[in-house]
């Protein structure tokens, strides 16, 4: 039988130190895009690639992600009280989406770390990582566009978009051979991973983005990986041991990537997403034109 991609991994555990003084009390994972917090669209975006678990790893200080995929009686009851009911049905929804389970990291050790905690809640079984800060705008799903490549090829699947220049310093970086066939130059046969590479070095122009999906052999690999700078687990070396064993491939999506870790891509992202909603789009285009810029 093919195997099927069935959970999510959202790793949650990190500090936001980017975003303080908003995150002192708040994870940034809720910080909201509009009117929806980021972790929201990753789960959504779950959901409408086939998941029907979601798997979050918090850490210290983020339960406001568990109340939030949680039922809130109280607001429920009030909002049903008072007729308002458009806002009950969306309330409800996040509630109802999902099953969700947690697992607890208790320290900051790096993504690797992060992952390797959700494996007794993955099993024996592929699975999706997301990873909230990077927001994809997209006709059909980035997840469910790699979703058809596993199921195709079986093998592990990361997401690259293309990087020029300097930038492409701050990614993972693919070295890796095109794949022939219905792809359409958007298919790529990993021969090896290179975190942050100097630009001269770069093997390529393909930067590694926040959605994988990884067979569960991850696990066996991240466990034998020693710790690297900082003390930390990176999934990047893990994935290069993978590599050893198994084929990697990479694809190039289609859709927009919104970096919402960084205080300006947030910016951006929302103003994007607010003139794309019919309730908003109109007003805030024209408050934008009577701006002095």
């Amino acid at each position: 039988m093919k195997m099927r991609v069935r959970k999510a991994v959202f790793p949650a555990a990190g500090l936001g130190t980017r975003f303080l003084p908003a995150t002192k009390a708040q994870p940034k994972e809720m910080l909201p895009l509009v009117d929806k917090p980021i972790i929201q669209y990753g789960v959504e975006e779950a959901m409408a690639s086939g998941c029907d678990q979601i798997i979050i790893v918090t850490g210290r200080g983020k339960s406001a992600i568990e109340d939030h995929f949680d039922v809130s009686y109280e607001l429920e009851k009030m909002l049903e009280e008072r007729g308002k009911t458009e806002l009950l049905a969306v309330v409800r929804h996040i509630s109802d989406m999902i099953h969700v389970a947690y697992v607890r990291q208790k320290e900051a050790m790096g993504l690797g770390h992060a992952v390797l905690m959700a494996r007794e809640l993955v099993g024996h079984e592929p699975f999706a990582v997301l990873l909230a800060d990077d927001v994809i705008d997209a006709e059909v799903p980035c997840l469910k566009q790699m979703v058809e490549v596993f199921e195709e090829t079986q093998s592990s699947v990361i997401a690259t978009q293309t990087v020029e220049g300097k930038a492409i310093s701050a990614y993972g970086v693919i070295d890796a051979k095109p794949v022939n066939g219905r792809w359409q130059g958007k298919l790529f046969d990993i021969q090896d991973l290179v975190e942050k590479p100097r630009p001269e070095e770069a093997p390529s122009n393909q930067a590694v983005i926040g959605r994988y999906i990884l067979t569960p052999t991850i696990f066996e690999m991240l466990e034998n990986t020693p710790l690297g700078a900082g003390g930390e687990l990176q999934l990047t070396d893990g994935m290069r041991q993978l590599l050893k064993r198994e084929k990697i491939y990479a694809y190039k999506f289609d859709g927009k990537r919104h970096d919402t870790g960084d205080k300006l891509g947030f910016l951006k992202a929302t103003v994007e997403f607010a003139l794309k909603r019919e309730d908003l789009g109109g007003p805030l285009r024209e408050w934008m034109k009577k701006l002095e810029l």
